[in-house]
């Protein structure tokens, strides 16, 4: 965790200022600014586009009654796209895109899905097996005084969404 921190406020922010540097050199410094602050102004403005149309999506799925879960990691997405756009660099600014617009950004949402099955399914048992019950039921367990069935079910839905 420190090494990605690390990365995160250290090594980023240098290696954009190296771009930075590097561009200006090379298109002028004037431009560099413009540059910079062209894609932020089109980045924010496309990530309120999005935005407003993600929340539209959760609203409609919501009142069909549906979890809207795709669409809320799209937000959250869409949220930390606006805040990389802000931040003054050409790296930061890809990546921001790269979240706000929709064909990579539900890349992205199926990426953060598939690891947050993985850390759910890894916590979930990791806190039930040794946190979730007291330790006298645990005993009980144990020992084989309490009868436990395991059971696993499957939820069959007809046509009309009845189950």
């Amino acid at each position: 965790m420190f090494f990605k921190l690390l990365l995160l406020f250290l090594i980023i922010p240098i290696v954009e200022l190296a771009i930075l540097i590097r561009l200006g050199n090379i298109i002028g410094v004037i431009y560099t600014i413009l540059l910079v602050g062209f894609t932020g102004v089109v980045g924010v403005t496309l990530a309120k586009i999005q935005g407003v149309m993600v929340i539209s999506r959760v609203k409609i799925q919501l009142m069909r009654g549906k979890v809207p879960a795709d669409n809320l990691l799209g937000g959250l997405l869409i949220l930390i796209g606006g805040i990389m756009l802000l931040t003054p660099g050409l790296l930061t600014d890809i990546t921001g895109f790269s979240l706000i617009l929709p064909g990579t950004r539900n890349l992205g949402v199926k990426f953060l899905k598939r690891k947050l099955k993985q850390f759910a399914k890894k916590n979930v048992e990791n806190f039930y097996f040794n946190y979730g019950s007291d330790n006298t039921d645990k005993n009980e367990r144990e020992a084989g005084k309490k009868d436990y069935i395991d059971v696993d079910f499957e939820e069959n839905k007809d046509e009309s969404g009845n189950g």
